[in-house]
């Protein structure tokens, strides 16, 4: 049986799940890194659930969250993604996303990886 955190406790399944198989984890994966750094971007102002909820459809909508795709993405992109109902509609969300997968690749190419500049913060 897995031990859970008080916090999670009562909380829906998806909430467990999330709980269970990913929070205090630790990620070297760049795919995964960015795509939880637009997660945690769009969630600023919300609460996490709301934002596990629409996990599935921010991956559709943003690309399978890929970094080269969404470099390139334009005003009329940025209408679109306001446009979906099924993702936080926020533009100013929406352009840090476009900004901060920018300043990630050139993160990568600095230091061979996201994950290696990140984690170069520990011991």
């Amino acid at each position: 049986m897995i031990k859970r955190c008080s916090w999670v406790e009562g909380k829906e399944e998806i909430y467990l799940r999330y709980h269970d198989e990913e929070w205090g984890i630790a990620k070297y994966d760049d795919d995964i890194l960015f795509e939880m750094l637009v997660l945690e971007s769009f969630q600023a102002g919300l609460s996490w659930i709301t934002i596990l909820k629409k996990r599935k459809s921010f991956k559709t909508a943003f690309d399978d969250f890929n970094l080269d795709k969404i470099i390139n993405y334009d005003d009329d992109k940025v209408r679109q993604l306001l446009e979906n109902e099924k993702i936080i509609r926020h533009e100013g969300k929406i352009r840090a996303t476009i900004n901060n997968a920018k300043v990630f690749k050139v993160i990568q190419k600095e230091y061979g990886s996201f994950s290696n500049y990140i984690w170069g913060f520990t011991d």
